[in-house]
C-alpha cells in the first residue's frame, strides 16, 4: 500500500477522534464547567487532520507537476 493510502486512512480515523472530541465537549459543558483538558481536547485532532488535509489537497497537483502516472480519464482526453 502506498504513503498516501495510509495518510487517507490516518485522515478518517481523526475525523472520527476529532467528532468524539467535539461531541464529548459539548455533553462536558451542559454538565457545568469543564476542566480545561476536555475543552482543549479537540486542538490535537484538529490540528492533524490540518496537515492530513493539506497533503491530500496537494498531491494531485504534485503527482501532476512531477508528471506522475496519468488516471484513464487523463489518457482518453489525449
Amino acid at each position: 500500500m502506498s504513503g498516501s493510502h495510509w495518510i487517507r486512512q490516518l485522515h478518517r480515523w481523526l475525523s472520527i477522534a476529532f467528532t468524539v472530541t467535539v461531541i464529548a465537549n459539548f455533553v462536558a459543558l451542559a454538565r457545568g464547567e469543564p476542566p480545561a483538558w476536555v475543552t482543549y481536547s479537540p486542538l490535537l485532532p484538529l490540528a492533524l487532520l490540518l496537515f492530513t488535509g493539506l497533503y491530500l489537497f496537494v498531491l494531485p497537483y504534485a503527482t501532476k507537476w512531477r508528471g506522475g502516472r496519468r488516471t484513464d480519464a487523463q489518457a482518453r482526453r489525449v
